[in-house]
C-alpha cells in the first residue's frame, strides 16, 4: 500500500489536476453544483453497485469518480470564496472530533450502541431540534425508512423483541387484507406502506440491510430472465409468443444454475 507521503501527493494532483480542468476545459468551466448533483447521485449509485458486486477493482474506480465531485464541489466553492478543501476536510474532522468523546476524550463506552445514543445526544446539544433532521427528504423511500428506524433507535424509541415486531408485520398484513377487500385505492396504499415500514423494520431486527437484500433480489430476478430471453433466442421464439408454462421450463432452469 501507498505511504501517506504518496497518498497527499496523490490528493494535491487530483486538486491541481481540477484547477486545469476548470480553467481550460469548456465543459468543467460550465458546471454548477447543481448540475453536478444528478451526475453525484448516478455515481453514488454505480459505487453501490460495485459494492454490492464485490468487485473491489470497480469500487476503487467509482471512488475515484466520487472524489472527483468532492473536489469539484469544493473548487466551486473556493471560487465564490464560500469554502474550499481545507474547509471541506476540516469541517469533517471537527465533527468526528466532536462526536467521539470516547475516543479524543474522557467519555467512556461499552460497545456500539452506545456510540450511535451518544452521536444522535451530541447532535441535538448542537441546536438539531429533531434526531430525524439528518434523513435527508430526497432519500430513497426504502432507505428513508430504514434510516428513521435507526435514528429513533438511538433514542430509545424502539421494540424490545424480535417477534413483537413479527407480530406487528402480521396484523399490518391483516389491515391491508381488509382495505383490499374494502376495495379503497388509497387506503389500500397507505395500509401497503405500513406492511413495507413494519417490514423494514423487522429486517433490522435480523440485521439484514433491506435496501441490500432486495437489491441481491432485484439481481438475481434479472439475471433468471436473461437466461430465460437467451433460451427463446436459441429457439427462434419470442417470449411474447411462449406460453407461461414454457417460460416456467427455463427459469427452473435458471434456478438451478450456480449463482442464478
Amino acid at each position: 500500500m501507498n505511504s501517506r507521503q504518496n497518498q497527499l501527493q496523490a490528493f494535491e494532483r487530483l486538486l491541481d489536476i481540477m484547477d486545469d480542468l476548470r480553467e481550460k476545459c469548456p465543459w468543467d468551466k460550465k458546471q454548477t453544483m447543481q448540475t453536478l448533483r444528478h451526475l453525484t447521485i448516478e455515481e453514488t449509485y454505480e459505487l453501490g453497485d460495485a459494492i454490492l458486486d464485490n468487485d473491489l477493482i470497480e469500487v476503487k474506480k467509482e471512488l475515484g469518480d466520487l472524489l472527483l465531485h468532492i473536489v469539484f464541489y469544493a473548487k466551486i466553492g473556493s471560487e465564490t470564496n464560500d469554502f474550499d478543501m481545507a474547509d471541506v476536510c476540516n469541517e469533517i474532522c471537527d465533527k468526528l472530533i466532536h462526536r467521539h468523546p470516547h475516543i479524543y476524550s474522557d467519555v467512556v463506552v461499552k460497545d456500539e450502541e452506545e456510540v450511535k445514543q451518544n452521536w444522535e445526544k451530541l447532535k441535538l446539544k448542537e441546536g438539531k431540534k429533531s434526531v430525524l433532521e439528518g434523513v435527508p427528504r430526497s432519500l430513497p423511500a426504502l432507505v428513508k425508512a430504514s434510516r428513521i428506524q435507526d435514528k429513533v433507535k438511538a433514542v430509545g424509541f424502539d421494540w424490545e423483541e424480535s417477534h413483537q415486531v413479527w407480530d406487528k408485520v402480521q396484523e399490518e398484513l391483516e389491515e391491508l387484507q381488509v382495505e383490499v377487500e374494502a376495495g379503497d385505492q388509497d387506503k389500500i396504499e397507505a395500509e401497503f406502506g405500513d406492511v413495507l415500514f413494519s417490514m423494514i423494520n423487522y429486517a433490522r431486527f435480523l440485521n439484514v440491510n433491506p435496501e441490500d437484500a432486495l437489491e441481491r433480489t432485484n439481481k438475481k430476478f434479472i439475471k433468471r430472465f436473461q437466461y430465460l430471453e437467451s433460451k427463446a433466442g436459441e429457439l427462434g421464439k419470442p417470449l411474447m409468443d411462449m406460453t407461461l408454462a414454457e417460460m416456467d421450463i427455463f427459469w427452473e432452469e435458471a434456478k438451478r444454475l450456480p449463482n442464478k
